[in-house]
């Protein structure tokens, strides 16, 4: 039983990180992980920041199709 337990747990988390990586939810802790990010070169955005720039990034370009 206790080893069924686990693996729910397992798959659950799995499921979880998942779905944040899908709906980019978990985007500000990958750019933490960036090597990028881990060098001495520039201070690490705010989560404030890191929207506010996502944000800019996804709406600066032309979208549309003609």
């Amino acid at each position: 039983m206790r080893h069924a337990t686990k693996t729910a747990a397992r798959l659950l988390r799995r499921f979880w990180r998942g779905l944040r990586e899908w709906c980019g939810d978990a985007a500000y802790e990958r750019y933490l992980r960036s090597p990028a990010t881990r060098s001495n070169a520039c201070r690490a955005l705010t989560p404030k920041e890191f929207y506010v720039e996502q944000l800019n990034r996804r709406y600066s370009r032309p979208n549309r199709c003609c």
